[in-house]
């Protein structure tokens, strides 16, 4: 087995709330992470967008995991984001892990709001760019058409070629790749069943862990 391109690094993961609970995306991806030799912090705020990790936002779930901790899951108004530069300075991780996807695409609009999406992911691109940290954007995997969140494959797709294309310095994992539409279970249309969040937390770390290492650790 060759050596993971993240062994020994110490990221930070931020996510909305696929990383708000325990058994979504937080547990198996944390165990991933870990398991690969990285000491991991992850923080999830319910419905937060790139944006909201520039200034702080009250959010109505949220939890977080330090290192060899247990998640701590807090509830309404129980937790705000902290903006990006803050948690950098503190942790000084290799690594800034973003999993924001979903709380963009405007699932319900007719329209993809373009310039409001642009102004919040190089927002956020720029505020860790500017620490000199490395960062991969992980984008929405595919979710029920219908449901009640209202998304669908032809706006998820979208939301992916956009943050594709928007994300740059940081390195992009197309989590579209990762499955097929339809194929992992949703509770709700756009969280998944652990099923599907510990394929996805699989794959990712399966991204993570072949990065070349210039993606992944700066000349700090």
């Amino acid at each position: 087995m060759p050596v993971s391109a993240i062994a020994g690094l110490t990221l930070l993961v931020l996510g909305e709330s696929h990383l708000s609970f325990p058994d979504h995306l937080l547990d198996p991806l944390q165990a991933n992470l870990t398991s690969q030799g990285a000491k991991v912090h992850t923080i999830g705020a319910c419905g937060a967008g790139a944006a909201d990790w520039i200034v702080p936002k009250k959010v109505d779930c949220g939890a977080e995991q330090l290192p060899g901790g247990k998640p701590e899951v807090f509830g309404k108004n129980g937790m705000s984001t902290t903006p990006i530069k803050d948690l950098i300075a503190k942790d000084k991780p290799d690594l800034v892990v973003v999993i924001i996807g979903d709380t963009m695409a405007s699932y319900p609009d007719p329209q993809f709001p373009k310039v409001w999406a642009w102004k919040s992911v190089t927002s956020l691109t720029k505020a860790i760019s500017e620490t000199g940290t490395k960062c991969v954007w992980v984008g929405p995997a595919w979710g029920k058409v219908g449901s009640m969140y209202k998304k669908d494959d032809a706006r998820t797709k979208l939301m992916s070629q956009f943050l594709a294309t928007n994300v740059a310095p940081c390195t992009y994992i197309d989590s579209l790749t990762f499955s097929k539409p339809g194929e992992w279970i949703t509770t709700d249309g756009q969280h998944f069943t652990i099923d599907g969040y510990q394929k996805w937390a699989k794959a990712i770390g399966g991204a993570l862990s072949a990065l070349p290492l210039e993606a992944v650790k700066g000349a700090k």
